[in-house]
């Protein structure tokens, strides 16, 4: 029989590197938790509908990488490419916009996008977001921008940089897109490039082959055509910006891969990932919510990437292994003592030590050894001896040091035990 396998291009997590994308993952979330955001869980898949109207037709998200299948009763559904989207559609149909503006909520797990994999891309890709929703504030850009910068900072990475621009409004993009079609008419393109130009010029700006950027280093960047209250917007984000002591660099090419984008926009690069070096971003989309059915509200948010970050991590050398999965691990030997240790294993995880025990007929050598290797810095060893005199013995696995507790006092003592080591 042919060894199943997992689906190409799905990174699995498993011990001990799991552990590490645990950590990256509650990092990511943290600031945003503490800043107000509330959770919400998101459909795994929507209405394929969803997609087309709220990210765009033309980008390569719908176009060319959405996994898009049909149910039972004959209806387009679509695994979520991205978290935006489904956020509004959920903010909309529950009328969460009705309530105290704006809406903060954050969401994780999963998204799903049908591209040919490589390290630091994949067909199943891990993301934390956010998104704030109603009020247009340049100083909640900024808390955003803020936001993920301080996930970042607090798993420790050093070599990432955060690129920030304007991509204007409704007012006067129009203009520039005009002026940028005409720029791009007069380039060499080939068929399917010039297409793009037509449906979403800016698209083209992103296009990473060299021969292309080669001939996009005179084209115009939005940044220098904002209308007045675009710049004033843009100027007292970077203002407020510096305000949170977060650091960036100007990015007037910027284009982020969703048509939804409007003023504010940005993302994170490392310089050890290579061609895959974005690990997070995001932007303003002010005309979204309207686009969706619901109303005018605006808009800003971003995705970081829990793969991508977690490589970071790994590429900076940095430590992510965390507290010790296991505190306290018993070692029983005895039927009695097996009942004693199985009450203790109770106590301890009610109050919220983590705790294990050898399982299975192991003598104490075996059971010794699989203590060793939990990584518990306590170890409580017990016998007929110790069940006779109702006793504990507690045993130190950083010093070795061994010590008889009375069993009415073996919790009390290991807590202050772990207290010390903390």
């Amino acid at each position: 029989m042919t060894e199943i396998q997992a689906p190409k291009g799905v990174p699995e997590y498993f011990p001990p590197r799991s552990q590490a994308f645990l950590r990256v993952r509650e990092a990511l979330s943290a600031p945003a938790e503490h800043a107000g955001y509330e959770y919400v869980e998101l459909p795994v898949f929507e209405d394929t509908a969803l997609y087309v109207r709220g990210v765009g037709e033309s980008t390569d998200v719908v176009s060319k990488e959405m996994y898009t299948f049909e149910d039972r009763g004959g209806r387009s559904l679509s695994l979520r490419p991205e978290g935006t989207a489904g956020v509004m559609r959920l903010v909309i149909e529950q009328r969460l916009d009705k309530g105290q503006l704006p809406v903060k909520l954050w969401y994780a797990g999963p998204f799903f996008r049908a591209e040919r994999p490589q390290l630091g891309r994949y067909r199943q890709l891990q993301q934390v977001g956010i998104e704030a929703i109603g009020v247009d504030d340049p100083a909640l850009d900024a808390e955003v921008v803020a936001l993920a910068d301080e996930a970042y900072r607090r798993l420790g990475l050093r070599r990432y940089v955060l690129h920030l621009t304007s991509l204007g409004c409704a007012t006067c993009r129009p203009a520039y897109r005009e002026l940028l079609q005409q720029f791009l008419a007069g380039i060499d393109l080939d068929d399917a490039t010039r297409e793009r130009a037509t449906l979403n010029p800016l698209r083209v700006l992103d296009d990473k082959r060299e021969e292309v950027q080669r001939q996009l280093v005179n084209a115009p960047v939005m940044v220098d055509h904002l209308c007045v209250e675009c710049r004033t917007h843009y100027d007292d984000t970077r203002s407020f910006l510096r305000d949170m002591g977060v650091r960036w660099e100007e990015a007037p090419r910027l284009v982020r891969g969703l048509d939804y984008y409007t003023r504010t926009a940005f993302e994170f690069t490392h310089e050890l990932l290579g061609a895959q070096s974005g690990i997070g971003g995001g932007g303003r989309y002010d005309g979204l919510m309207q686009s969706l059915g619901g109303d005018s509200l605006s808009g800003i948010g971003f995705g970081l990437g829990t793969d991508r970050t977690l490589l970071a991590c790994e590429a900076e050398g940095i430590e992510l292994g965390g507290a010790p999965r296991v505190e306290v691990f018993a070692v029983a030997i005895g039927d009695d003592a097996r009942h004693v240790a199985a009450r203790l294993l109770t106590e301890f995880r009610a109050c919220g030590v983590n705790a294990d025990m050898a399982f299975g007929s192991r003598g104490l050598k075996g059971a010794m050894k699989a203590a060793d290797r939990s990584g518990a810095p306590i170890v409580l060893v017990i016998g007929d001896d110790e069940v006779a005199a109702s006793t504990i013995q507690v045993k130190d696995m950083a010093t070795g040091e061994q010590a008889a507790v009375s069993r009415a006092e073996v919790v009390s003592e290991v807590h202050a035990r772990l207290g010390r080591l903390a």
